[in-house]
């Protein structure tokens, strides 16, 4: 089947691969590289055939995912960053070329060599990095922006460095075809602008009028890699034209369907890059060198992270970043892939040190989503050490705060809650670790702390101790948990509101001291419902005993725990009812004609007449000689029961 065969070796053994990383809680591109080193060419067994047709089409799973890339780029997002990501990325290159630069005149290669595995180093993996930023939900965080951008600049040298590197031999030589290039690339980027304004959005326009899913999928692949494959003719890289048309493509209004439709495919594709990385790796030259790979592989980390977290800290990212940001980028990336080969056909690297490059390059790549993840336990265990550094605050009132709401969370929960106590101008403060809910709460003008809530001097500087209420709204069981036992052990006589995403998470916050539990997905189902009923002339009455029930229903666990929860929510439940009711009045009604005093309403239903709208007039607390008419809207007040009544007693043949 050639081909054929091999790729259903590959997807299977992925699965498998992703299945066993999913069940060890790890990264799925963990599971893909090793399904790719078993059936790769040096393990034995099942073996893909075709190595060479498989790293082909994984070209189209990295242009996929710049094509991707492209269409959720917006300099707009990236303004925060422009800095750092122009200027800060080619400091941090040259740096890192030079840090790979001695280190290979120490080990001993010739100059040549060391020079590119400088620059072999210095490029980082925008693939593993977008997927490990996406399997931890950190996409659009400020930490995740600036890698990003260093990412896109890295991935834009690479055009230069294919064409600068193999004329090292020949200085003089490659100046005419790196002029030529750069031509031919300004060349490329004004077509694609003009076709981007005029040509695309048009062509788009005509396929979305024929509501076919098919076709619109169709094109907007063709558009990203048929752009891609156009700018390789044009003697470009075929993944740069795919980010170029991503790029175009994200300024039309078709842009969110086309990042959702292309997600799959790019997935799919991305799986066969990561599989076909595994593939290169020899287990017997890891075997052999084991020694030499792990000292290549704690250099690159050590002296990369370093460089990546001070040129963070240098253009002045503080807090959880510089960590974040040498955690995430010290990793070798997939287009060092590309220029390896070149250095290798080229004969500027031995077999052995290409061998050394791929190794050190897969586990780096390996180690990342691992060692990506322990900023924040990191960041939390510095706090902890260097308790006497000052916490970025914004906002806080120059009077010491008392008797006021702490907000564990500024998400969209923690933000709308904030916005009613900003707007009725309550004291309280929001603790936040975000940097992008950070930042949209500081232009709020709300009162910021930003860090961890579960951290003790955190909430002390919240002055939780003297806080009225604590109100824990972000949506993680564990952190919630967390905050509600730091925050009692600092103020054991706190009021706390916690929000809950199950029973179990519910029953556990109340067993805590949280005196009110909240499910925000349970209640806007619930009013979803409420409205649905409104709207099919379901009476009131039976609406409010509905959702009464269902109510009690979820809270069940707790009405049987607590008498006071029971209690309290009995006394909500009784404001509930004695809220306004509206009832028309039949045309057929026998109250039609007569009087409040003539029907004696109060003394036969038990409730209170407290308003009429008659021709969109309102009569409120209305005379007690005022008659009805069909057509009233009445407004009344009283209990289930008395309510009852009262639609019995309007209803025709009922006197």
């Amino acid at each position: 089947m050639g081909i054929a065969s091999d790729i259903a070796i590959i997807v299977v053994a992925a699965l498998i691969g992703g299945l066993a990383a999913q069940k060890l809680k790890q990264p799925l591109i963990i599971g893909y590289i090793l399904a790719g080193v078993i059936v790769g060419p040096y393990t034995g067994g099942v073996t893909v055939t075709d190595i060479h047709n498989i790293e082909l089409l994984a070209e189209i799973g990295v242009a996929l995912l710049l094509f991707a890339l492209g269409l959720e780029f917006s300099f707009k997002e990236l303004k925060p960053v422009r800095k750092v990501a122009l200027i800060g990325t080619p400091i941090q290159m040259l740096l890192t070329i030079l840090y790979g630069f001695i280190i290979g005149q120490v080990i001993g290669w010739s100059k040549i060599t060391s020079l590119w595995i400088g620059v072999l180093i210095s490029l980082s993996s925008t693939m593993v990095i977008l997927k490990s930023l996406m399997n931890r939900g950190l996409l659009g965080t400020l930490s995740s922006r600036v890698m990003i951008g260093m990412l896109i600049v890295q991935d834009l040298a690479v055009i230069p460095l294919m064409i600068i590197l193999p004329q090292l031999n020949n200085p003089k030589a490659g100046l005419p075809i790196l002029g030529w290039a750069a031509l031919k690339a300004l060349c490329f980027i004004t077509l694609m602008i003009v076709m981007g304004t005029r040509i695309i959005p048009r062509m788009m326009f005509y396929i979305a009028n024929w509501n076919s899913r098919e076709l619109f999928l169709l094109a907007i692949t063709a558009t990203g890699l048929g752009v891609g494959y156009a700018t390789y003719l044009f003697g470009l890289s075929f993944a740069f034209g795919a980010f170029v048309a991503g790029m175009v493509l994200s300024e039309s209004d078709y842009s969110h369907q086309a990042l959702s439709d292309i997600i799959p495919l790019r997935d799919i594709f991305g799986l066969l890059f990561f599989v076909s990385v595994g593939m290169l790796l020899d287990p017997a030259f890891l075997i052999g060198n084991w020694k030499m790979v792990i000292l290549m592989t704690l250099l690159v980390i050590i002296g990369k992270g370093l460089i990546f977290g001070t040129i963070a800290r240098l253009f002045g990212y503080g807090n959880i970043i510089p960590l974040a940001v040498g955690l995430g980028l010290f990793q070798i990336g997939e287009f060092s892939f590309v220029l390896a080969r070149i250095a290798f056909k080229t004969n500027f690297v031995s077999k052995d040190i290409y061998s050394l490059i791929l190794a050190t390059t897969i586990i780096t790549m390996l180690l990342t989503p691992l060692i990506s993840g322990l900023a924040a336990p990191l960041y939390t265990l510095r706090r902890r050490w260097f308790k006497h550094e000052a916490l970025l605050t914004f906002n806080l009132s120059h009077t010491e705060l008392n008797h006021h709401v702490v907000i564990a969370g500024g998400g969209r929960v923690g933000y709308y809650v904030a916005y009613i106590l900003h707007s009725m101008k309550v004291d309280f403060v929001v603790i936040e670790l975000d940097h992008q809910r950070f930042n949209k709460a500081k232009e709020a003008g709300f009162p910021l702390i930003y860090g961890d809530a579960s951290q003790q001097i955190v909430l002390e500087t919240a002055k939780i101790s003297k806080a009225r209420i604590l109100l824990v709204t972000v949506p993680e069981a564990i952190i919630s948990q967390t905050i509600v036992k730091e925050a009692s052990k600092l103020n054991a006589k706190l009021n706390i509101v916690a929000r809950a995403e199950s029973i179990e998470q519910m029953t556990i916050l109340h067993n805590l001291g949280v005196q009110e539990v909240v499910q925000p997905e349970f209640e806007a189902g619930l009013e979803i419902t409420r409205q649905a009923m409104l709207y099919l002339n379901i009476p009131a009455n039976e609406i409010l005993r509905f959702t009464d029930q269902v109510r009690k229903q979820l809270y069940k666990p707790l009405y049987r725990s607590d008498y006071q929860y029971q209690t309290l929510n009995q006394l909500q439940m009784a404001a509930q009812l004695l809220e306004l009711t509206w009832f028309t009045t039949p045309s057929n009604s026998p109250i039609l004609g007569l009087t409040i005093k003539d029907l004696k309403i109060r003394t036969k239903t038990g409730v209170s007449v407290v308003g009429i709208i008659r021709d969109k007039e309102l009569y409120p607390n209305p005379d007690i000689n005022y008659y009805f008419a069909a057509g009233d809207l009445i407004a009344i007040i009283g209990s289930q029961q008395q309510l009852d009544s009262f639609q019995k007693f309007i209803q025709p043949d009922n006197l």
